[in-house]
């Protein structure tokens, strides 16, 4: 669990358009993470 005021650690994921994004690449600038499930997933 990260205190309030922690900078978050560097991962990468895929983006919306389907290319991998690190987070080190956006520093500076505001993040937004979204995520749901996969339509048609149990659980």
């Amino acid at each position: 669990m990260l205190e309030p005021g922690t900078e978050a650690p560097d991962f990468t994921a895929m983006g919306n358009n389907g290319e991998k994004q690190t987070l080190s690449d956006l520093r500076g600038s505001w993040v937004l993470l979204w995520w749901y499930p996969k339509a048609a997933t149990p659980g």
